[in-house]
């Protein structure tokens, strides 16, 4: 079985993960899963230890040790996250439902995806102060489109406006990861205020 859309990485394919994650009890989709894990590299969360799945555990699995198979996925997805981040050639692609798919589930996917990144990358990055006028801005217009409700008048200028969107937030959660993500190695700060 292969994917015919080249843009979509075969390991990750949103149809495919979605259905692994079902399959395993995890209520949130594949976009929500990937969401928070982007939110959580890019806000400087540091991948050594366990500490990030517990974190994990609690925001989408009430808190439940993950089975093993899915542990191996998500460290496997969280890899692929940093190394896609880091890539000077910008390969980090987000994981959303494919182009052949209805356009208002791509744009409920991709709300879901946003607001997902925006409480990953909230576990590290409580005040905003400190950080770039860039990231600011890019962060405070993730928050506005996770609260957008669209509605689909014109098919053609929805389509390029999902286009647009998609590229925008690819670039700004790269924006993250280079200003806060990549000094992550100096072990795990997370905020364990969640319970």
């Amino acid at each position: 079985m292969s994917d015919t859309d080249g843009s979509e990485n075969n390991l990750h394919s949103y149809d495919r993960l979605t259905e692994f994650f079902e399959q395993h009890g995890i209520l949130s989709n594949a976009s929500e899963v990937h969401g928070i894990l982007t939110g959580m590299v890019a806000g400087g969360a540091s991948l050594k230890g366990d500490d990030w799945l517990l974190l994990l555990s609690d925001l989408i699995n009430e808190g439940q040790q993950f089975p093993p198979a899915v542990r191996e996925k998500l460290e496997e997805m969280a890899n692929d996250i940093t190394v896609g981040m880091g890539d000077p050639d910008l390969s980090y692609q987000m994981v959303l439902p494919g182009d052949h798919q209805p356009l208002y589930e791509r744009l409920q996917a991709l709300i879901a995806w946003v607001q997902s990144f925006l409480v990953g990358f909230g576990v590290n990055q409580t005040n905003l102060a400190g950080l770039s006028a860039d990231l600011r801005e890019a962060i405070d217009d993730m928050v506005e489109i996770a609260k957008l409700d669209f509605a689909i008048d014109d098919e053609e200028d929805a389509e390029r406006a999902y286009f647009e969107i998609v590229e925008y937030l690819r670039i700004s959660a790269v924006l993250c990861f280079t200003e806060l993500g990549q000094n992550s190695e100096a072990g795990c700060k997370t905020n364990k205020t969640l319970h």
